[in-house]
């Protein structure tokens, strides 16, 4: 399954936990930790536990929780379970977690651990926003848990001081960082969200850099953003026709033992050849045919 999207909602409000399942997003991440205040935490716990546990909970996308920096155990206790017992396993649907502010590869081991005692396959979405998480970052897409890479440009700004702006050059070192960890690590990379949900053709433009930087997919606050962030990460037909023709050049190519070969006046070499298979990968995985 792609991930060109990830929808947050927040965990204290299960009508939109459900809604979001009836929107075409590729993940769905139901939040603990930013979007719910301190004092709404045990109830969202709960909301969020009802709606995993229900039978009619059937969403054709990923579904992970954003736990709490600091309360990792107690969010899985509570909406799992300590260990032990079924808690509902035949109809409780929870395919992921998201740990917010890792530095570190220890992180990932420990919350691994606390899914894998409770029953659920132990796959994290590991959120690196400080500066140490960056740095750290090779480490942390390395470790054996680690299904995706996130990036969190909010909080990095926060944490080191800079000031955000419509550029995002003062981020653009940490967001190449984090997907070239992703890449030599091979986990997915997924890019910051853009916070104005309002601001459609920022969103397109923001979203396409974050493509041709290599990321597949890109962090959604509001449903209408999910249908340009969909669109950017998955190739058209133009794209998907150059592909085909670059790979049935190949194969020609080998036939007559020749390591360079021309498609359309272009002189196609092995980075041309991986990019076309990365661009019919994702045709696929989005559900596109790319035979015939």
């Amino acid at each position: 399954m792609p991930r060109r999207s990830l929808l947050f909602s927040p965990g204290d409000r299960p009508e939109l936990m459900r809604k979001a399942a009836e929107t075409d997003a590729d993940v769905l991440c139901f939040d603990l930790e930013d979007a719910v205040a301190p004092a709404r935490k045990d109830g969202a716990r709960e909301a969020v536990r009802s709606v995993l546990s229900d039978p009619a909970f059937e969403p054709d996308a990923e579904v992970c929780v954003r736990l709490t920096v600091d309360d990792t155990q107690a969010d899985l206790d509570a909406i799992v379970g300590g260990g032990g017992g079924s808690n509902e396993r035949d109809t409780f649907r929870l395919d992921a977690v998201m740990l917010p502010k890792v530095e570190g590869a220890a992180e990932i081991g420990r919350v691994a651990d606390l899914c894998a005692a409770r029953g659920l396959d132990p796959v994290v979405f590991a959120l690196v926003e400080t500066a140490e998480g960056v740095l750290a970052a090779r480490e942390i897409a390395g470790a054996a848990a680690t299904t995706a890479l996130v990036f969190g440009a909010e909080d990095l700004a926060a944490d080191i001081g800079a000031t955000r702006t419509a550029e995002g050059t003062e981020v653009l070192y940490a967001r190449e960082h984090a997907v070239l960890t992703a890449s030599a690590a091979g986990v997915d990379a997924l890019d910051t969200v853009h916070t104005d949900f309002t601001d459609e053709a920022g969103l397109r433009e923001e979203t396409e850099f974050a493509a041709t930087l290599g990321y597949d997919g890109k962090l959604a606050i509001h449903p209408d953003q999910v249908g340009p962030i969909n669109e950017a990460f998955t190739p058209g037909a133009d794209e998907i026709e150059w592909a085909k023709a670059v790979l049935d050049a190949r194969e020609a190519a080998d036939r007559a033992d020749r390591g360079v070969f021309e498609v359309d006046g272009e002189m196609i070499d092995a980075p041309l050849v991986a990019q076309a298979e990365r661009v019919l990968e994702r045709a696929e995985a989005a559900g596109l045919r790319s035979d015939g």
